[in-house]
């Protein structure tokens, strides 16, 4: 089952990729206190993450923390590195952290995995996003199969 409004975070290692490189971090020291967004992908390099959802929150990073969020996450089921040449790709900066979970130990704890072996990429996370606060989600928007319609950061400004 997914992780739900009010639950507290799972405790997770992961890698976090800013733009002086990637380094490990744990989701408390991540998330454990002040409000947060956290959104996630299927894929770095794929078709609409990298064209719309990461370039949006990049966008739209100065309208968040003027909304009182403090951090802006992105989530992949992908490595550390490629998770670094992404962010260089799209021009994260220090617009967005992006987060890797190499093995997808997190996203299966969060509940929110995507089995896409059908499509030739392996077990990834379902495309969602989160407002967490003090490490616990206060509010989580997980896009049905294919679209894009909640988890854009447009969509998570007009829930602030």
């Amino acid at each position: 089952m997914a992780i739900q409004v009010g639950e507290k975070l799972p405790s997770a290692k992961l890698k976090a990729v800013t733009s002086e490189g990637q380094r490990d971090a744990t989701t408390g020291e991540l998330f454990g206190s002040g409000k947060s967004v956290l959104f996630a992908v299927p894929g770095a390099f794929t078709p609409l993450c990298s064209a719309q959802h990461l370039p949006g929150f990049i966008e739209k990073a100065g309208e968040l923390r003027a909304k009182g969020v403090n951090a802006i996450y992105c989530l992949s089921v992908n490595d550390g590195f490629v998770m670094e040449a992404w962010a260089r790709d799209r021009g994260a900066g220090d617009a967005v952290t992006l987060l890797a979970d190499g093995s997808g130990e997190f996203t299966r704890a969060l509940g929110l995995e995507l089995d896409g072996t059908s499509f030739g990429m392996g077990m990834r996370s379902q495309r969602y996003a989160a407002v967490i606060e003090d490490g616990t989600v206060t509010h989580l928007a997980v896009e049905k199969p294919m679209k894009f319609e909640v988890s854009s950061a447009q969509a998570i400004l007009d829930r602030l």
